[in-house]
Parts: C-alpha cells; structure tokens; sequence
C-alpha cells in the first residue's frame, strides 16, 4: 500500500508534546510518512529539545498560524500547550477551522482534591490575587513568570515565585539554582525542575510559607508542591482551567498517537479511493 506524506504541527512546550515526539520519532513504522514539526513559544531555555524539525516563536494570532498552516502544507495539528495557555490553543481552534485542518487538543487530566487538601478554588488569576490579602502572609506563587504583574504591589506580603531563567533585568546576577534575588517586589527562586516532595517541603518549612497559589495544572511534573502542601496542612489557592476548546481531545500521549495514526489511516484510504482504476479490457 502506498502511504501519503503528511506533515504534523505540534504546538509544544508541555512534558506531554515531548513524550509524543518521541514517541513518533521512535515507532516511524507506525506512522509512515510523517514529518512532525514541533513548535515553541521560546519563553524559556529548553531543557530538553524534541526530536524533529523545530520552529521557535509565535504565528501572529489565528490568521498569522491559518497562513502558516497553508504555507507549510501542515495537514495535521496537535495541541499540546500548557491546559492555561488559552490564547494559543483558542487561536489554533480557530485557524484549523479556517485552514480545514484536523486538530486534536491533548490535556491531561487536571489535579483531584483528596483527603488532607486544604483547597480554596478561584476561577482566575485575577480572583485569586484579590483573594491573597486574606489568605497569607507569606506566599509561594506557582503560576508561571507571565502571570507574576498581576499579584504585585499586594499590601503586606511576602512573595516568592520559581522559575527556570532569571527574570531579563537580573541575568546577569544569576550564578545558578535557588539562588534568591529581589524583582518588582518579589523573591525568585532561580531552579530548573523536577522537584520531589521532600525537596518542596523544606522549601515551604524553611521560607515559612502559609498560603500557595496554583494553577491546576494536571500532572505529574509539578505535583509534588501539592502533596508537599498537604502534608504540611498549608492551604492553596487553586485557580480553575480555562475551558478546553470544542472539538478532538486525547487525555493522554497513547490517545494522541490513535488519533494520529487513524487520521493517517483516512488520509491514505481517500487518496487511494482517489486514484484512477487501471482496468484492463478483457
């Protein structure tokens, strides 16, 4: 049987979009033809890059990435950002609609309260700054180094944020991991993950942190801070997910790559109904 070329954007950046370009990378037998092209916002320093041809940087909006879809002869998308990163997959839904293209959205499952938790939901960023006036004295905000403006200036606080690269006007201070520096009224921790339980509490222990802030991320990468939490009976603020977008949507890396290989598995059956019968007269 003869398989049709086809090529994947992967809007990437998330462990998930890494595990499934591996996965491709590793089983080409499985998905014959296919050329995958991993796309990264280029926020941070890439720990890891994925295998395959890499593009680094934004589309331009949803008219940006339907021009990108065409240019490129992109016949597949699967988007794997982050569950908050709502503009780029709302842009996505958008351009493959324009485009025709098929899209899946691959969200893991988002966190669970179990026993011990002390959550307090919030449905936004925005909710959960107002609400951290009378929520703690010391907090740790785990929601990403975009989102830090908008907690800044809360009277009374002491704020520690995490994150990967240093903040632009205090790279040239940075000599390594958990290094601490003052930025716009915030302390940052400078530390590339993964961090087990054990490592989160004596960070929450030794900083006297009362209250954290999170994103409900799903996952295991970034839970431990969770389980650290409970363990240590400190509340959290947990900000609810966006709403997904309509359309495909896979739970896991095993449910993108069956999606994947029977969109592969249509487009070589219409291109073979497609192909003129030689028939030979008898």
């Amino acid at each position: 049987m003869t398989h049709t070329k086809s090529r994947l954007l992967l809007l990437g950046g998330t462990t998930e979009s890494l595990a499934l370009a591996e996965q491709l990378a590793q089983k080409p037998a499985e998905h014959p033809g296919l050329t995958v092209i991993t796309s990264l916002a280029g926020r941070t320093v890439a720990h890891r890059l994925p295998p395959g041809e890499i593009r680094v940087g934004g589309f331009g909006g949803a008219a940006g990435l339907a021009a990108y879809l065409e240019s490129a002869a992109i016949d597949l998308v699967v988007d794997a950002t982050h569950p908050f990163a709502a503009t780029i997959s709302r842009n996505a839904a958008l351009a493959c609609n324009s485009a025709g293209v098929p899209r899946l959205q691959l969200l893991r499952p988002a966190w669970e309260r179990v026993t011990g938790d002390l959550w307090h939901g919030v449905p936004d960023i925005d909710a959960a700054a107002k609400a951290l006036p009378a929520a703690g004295q010391t907090v740790f905000l785990a929601v990403g180094r975009q989102e830090l403006a908008r907690f800044a200036g809360s009277p009374g606080l002491r704020l520690i944020a995490r994150m990967i690269d240093p903040p632009d006007d205090n790279r040239a201070d940075n000599s390594g991991a958990n290094r601490c520096g003052s930025f716009s009224g915030f302390e940052i921790i400078l530390a590339r993950g993964p961090f087990g339980e054990a490592d989160e509490e004596a960070l929450f222990k030794s900083a006297h942190v009362d209250m954290i802030v999170s994103k409900n991320s799903g996952g295991d990468a970034t839970y431990a801070k969770i389980a650290a939490a409970r363990r240590l009976g400190i509340p959290v603020l947990m900000i609810d997910r966006p709403a997904p977008e309509p359309g495909d949507n896979a739970a896991t890396v095993d449910a993108a790559l069956a999606w994947i290989s029977a969109q592969l598995s249509l487009a070589t059956a219409n291109t073979a109904a497609s192909q003129p019968r030689n028939l030979t007269a008898r």
